[in-house]
């Protein structure tokens, strides 16, 4: 299992020479599992993401899942290069959303005047739209299980927690953490999983007036890690107010916590 960190930044792109280190653009997470591609989050990262995955003519499926659709964690969807070529393949998949609405409605909200020129039928890839309850385990593939788990986020959100190989990889993002209102489900996803990738939007000075905003801090994170017995924690969804320094000196406080606590760069790939 590969992971590599596409955007890594929440609510707002924020490319810039402040930002250069850890980068600017929105969630977008690859996860390969042997030749299967898992995309977590659409947001600014799926573009160059797209560009990349278009120029390896054996990979003709994809799997995109939301962790929900605010505007950072889809606005990368109409950019994103495969959905453009014939032969493809992509399946998106949404757990938050129903019974009010759904993930084609979304992105057909998203892709339409005035927000947008043109409309998803310009796609050329077959493109299938898959909701599920966020706590229903999804099986993309043989060998590849997928549980997900509601966590607390305005307008609902859905962790995950994927299984390959013997690996575990757990998606923790967007969500307020500890103390919240779904902190079984943050611990059941990251069991011993050997990477919990997890929100540390704000640092705990910050998120005093911020409550309810549905994002965590390191401290959080790192009080669910070891509770879950995690192997190893990677910080996520960095504020766009965080620039490069601010951001090293947060990695260094929490890796100092914490040792072996990762902060995400774009860019960076783990192996599992």
């Amino acid at each position: 299992m590969r992971i590599r960190f596409w955007g890594v930044r929440g609510s707002i792109a924020c490319p810039g020479a402040e930002t250069i280190r850890y980068g600017g653009n929105t969630p977008c997470i690859e996860v390969r599992c042997g030749d299967h591609v898992l995309i977590f989050d659409a947001g600014t990262g799926l573009r160059p993401f797209g560009n990349t995955l278009i120029k390896n003519v054996k990979i003709r499926t994809v799997d995109i899942f939301l962790t929900h659709c605010h505007l950072d964690h889809v606005t990368g969807l109409p950019f994103f290069a495969p959905f453009f070529a014939e032969g493809y393949k992509v399946r998106i998949w949404a757990g938050n959303l129903m019974p009010e609405s759904s993930i084609e409605q979304v992105i057909r909200k998203l892709m339409s005047s005035p927000l947008f020129p043109v409309e998803v039928e310009i796609f050329r890839a077959a493109i299938e739209f898959h909701n599920f309850v966020s706590g229903d385990v999804l099986k993309p593939f043989d060998g590849v299980t997928v549980h997900t788990a509601p966590l607390d986020h305005p307008d609902g959100c859905s962790g995950y927690r994927v299984e390959y190989g013997g690996k575990v990889f757990a998606l923790l993002s967007d969500t307020s953490g500890f103390p919240g209102k779904r902190d079984k489900e943050l611990v059941s996803l990251a069991r011993d999983a050997d990477l919990v990738v997890y929100d540390a939007t704000f640092t705990e000075q910050e998120i005093a007036t911020r409550e309810g905003w549905g994002h965590s801090t390191w401290e959080r994170g790192i009080r669910m890690a070891n509770q879950a017995g995690a192997k190893q924690l990677c910080l996520f969804h960095h504020d766009p107010s965080h620039d490069d320094d601010f951001m090293d000196a947060l990695a260094a406080d929490a890796a100092d916590s914490r040792p072996g606590t990762i902060t995400a760069r774009e860019g960076q790939i783990i192996d599992l």
